[in-house]
């Protein structure tokens, strides 16, 4: 199991930037996939990006791609979302996850195990 602590949230206007943290604790980070979600009040927890566990290999939402990055650090242990050109719908609160399974691009909620308690991002217009 791995326990995980989002940071880095807040209150933005359209364009800025802001960049998220996820430090993680636990022996199977290093091993294990990674992702960030976002879930804005009424709507399903959504994909926004991962990364496999050695940092070699990013994938988006189509929503994000271009904007988003995401990166880790497994000498820290820690997963960053750096997003840039935010919008008024990137608004949601913002959870890290870590995979619970062997694929390789996971993007389904199901299939992450562990789970941090969320940050908000605000984009105000």
């Amino acid at each position: 199991q791995v326990q995980l602590v989002e940071s880095g949230g807040g209150l933005v206007q359209a364009g800025g930037s802001l960049r998220l943290s996820c430090a993680a604790s636990g022996r199977t980070f290093s091993s294990a996939a990674m992702g960030w979600f976002r879930q804005a009040p009424g709507k399903n927890r959504e994909f926004v990006a991962g990364v496999n566990w050695s940092g070699s290999n990013t994938y988006y939402a189509d929503s994000v791609k271009g904007r988003f990055t995401i990166s880790r650090d497994n000498a820290k242990n820690t997963v960053y979302l750096q997003m840039n050109s935010l919008k008024p719908k990137d608004t949601a609160v913002y959870y890290c996850a870590a995979s619970a399974t062997f694929i390789a691009t996971p993007r389904d909620p199901s299939d992450f195990g562990s789970w941090g308690q969320g940050t908000q991002v605000t984009v105000s217009s």
